[in-house]
C-alpha cells in the first residue's frame, strides 16, 4: 500500500516563505507525475505545481516565479519551495502522484497540510 505522508505547513507572514515535502512509503515502480494541488475554502482544488517524471515542471499562472517544484527520487520525496508568499496563498495543500502500483496506474493523494499567510 502506498502512502503519502506531507509536512511543513505553518502559519507565515506576508513575504515570508515555506517549503512543503511530500514523502512515499511503499512499493511503486514508476512515477509519471507527482504535483501540488490546493484548496482555499469555498473554492474547488487547483493545480500549483506539477513535475513529470522526466523531470519536465508546470506552475499554475498565479505562482510563476515565486514556487518552485523539485524532487529526490531516492527519498520518493517532492518538495515545494513557496517563497513571497501572500495571503491569497492561504489553503489546504495536498501533494498527488501518478504512479504505477502491482502494474496498475493510479493517482494517490497526501492528507494535506495547512499553510496560512497572514500577519
Amino acid at each position: 500500500q502506498v502512502q503519502l505522508v506531507e509536512s511543513g505547513g505553518g502559519l507565515v507572514q506576508p513575504g515570508g516563505s515555506l517549503r512543503l515535502s511530500c514523502a512515499a512509503s511503499g512499493m511503486f515502480s514508476v512515477i509519471n507525475a507527482m504535483g501540488w494541488y490546493r484548496q482555499a475554502p469555498g473554492k474547488q482544488r487547483e493545480l500549483v505545481a506539477d513535475i513529470t517524471g522526466g523531470g519536465s515542471t508546470n506552475y499554475a499562472d498565479s505562482v510563476k516565479g515565486r514556487f518552485t517544484i523539485s524532487r529526490d527520487n531516492f527519498k520518493s520525496t517532492v518538495y515545494l519551495q513557496m517563497d513571497s508568499l501572500k495571503p491569497d496563498d492561504t489553503a489546504v495543500y495536498y501533494c498527488k502522484w501518478t504512479i504505477v502500483v502491482g502494474g496498475v496506474r493510479g493517482d494517490y493523494w497526501g492528507q494535506g497540510t495547512q499553510v496560512t499567510v497572514s500577519s
